[in-house]
């Protein structure tokens, strides 16, 4: 992929949905292998998106611990937006421990959906 321009850059219009701790439905650490591993591949392909969205079980993936958190930082670096649900952090009591992206609001999530042309649900 990282001969193809077309594929290089931010594409500010494609969004990716994280709803999950990991990526699908096995187990955990599967689920993070797996996550963590299709975010290095957006970096090594130098393929961004410009937003990644977490809301219900997906906040756990931008805390303080989190499997996958040096790839976010790095793809947060070259300009990606990571959006976090306010809400789901509430709930899961993790809003001190919020350790990369900004938090913000359903409506937020709800905007970068709408002005997206693709949006990708991991």
């Amino acid at each position: 992929m990282t001969d193809s321009p077309e594929f290089q850059g931010i594409s500010g219009s494609t969004v990716i949905l994280i709803n999950n701790d990991g990526m699908g439905s096995a187990d955990a650490d599967l689920r993070h292998k797996l996550l963590g591993i299709y975010l290095g591949m957006l970096r090594a392909n130098e393929v961004y998106p410009g937003a990644i969205c977490f809301y219900a079980a997906g906040v756990k993936m931008v805390v303080e611990d989190s499997p996958v958190l040096d790839e976010l930082r790095e793809l947060e670096a070259k300009g990606v937006r990571l959006i976090v649900c306010r809400t789901c952090l509430q709930y899961y009591g993790l809003t001190e421990k919020v350790a990369a992206g900004i938090v913000g609001g359903m409506n937020d999530i709800v905007q970068a959906q709408w002005l997206a042309a693709k949006v990708i649900t991991l």
